[in-house]
């Protein structure tokens, strides 16, 4: 069965937390919600999980970049393997715990990380 594409409206609202008639009214198409199936869900969960594997990726390509390194002298620099820093720029494996931490940090003050590392 092919999927139709559906257009997206985006539509901008104010609400006053404090006043629940500012709520914005449900639209929820509770036929379509009732025919979901658990395979439909596993289906858009897997397809989350790789949208979020390459944002992760276009991440640490995006601070690789900024900085100028190659994937060699990042992995130099901040003690990583360089398959990790491939594995990570490809999708395969996101950053987490304290590399991920380290990323960030180098995101928002790269200068200052550079001198310490």
């Amino acid at each position: 069965m092919k999927e139709k594409k559906r257009d997206t409206k985006i539509t901008r609202i104010t609400v006053d937390f404090n006043d629940p008639k500012s709520f914005p009214k449900s639209t929820l198409n509770k036929k379509l919600l009732n025919a979901t199936g658990e395979k439909e869900i596993a289906k858009q969960k897997a397809q989350d999980d790789l949208e979020a594997k390459m944002d992760a990726a276009l991440y640490a390509k995006s601070i690789r970049e900024k900085l100028g390194f190659t994937q060699k002298e990042l992995s130099e620099r901040i003690m990583v393997p360089l398959d990790t820093i491939r594995n990570w720029e490809q999708g395969k494996r996101y950053p987490t715990g304290p590399a991920r931490l380290l990323l960030k940090i180098l995101d928002k003050s790269p200068k200052l990380v550079l001198q310490v590392i």
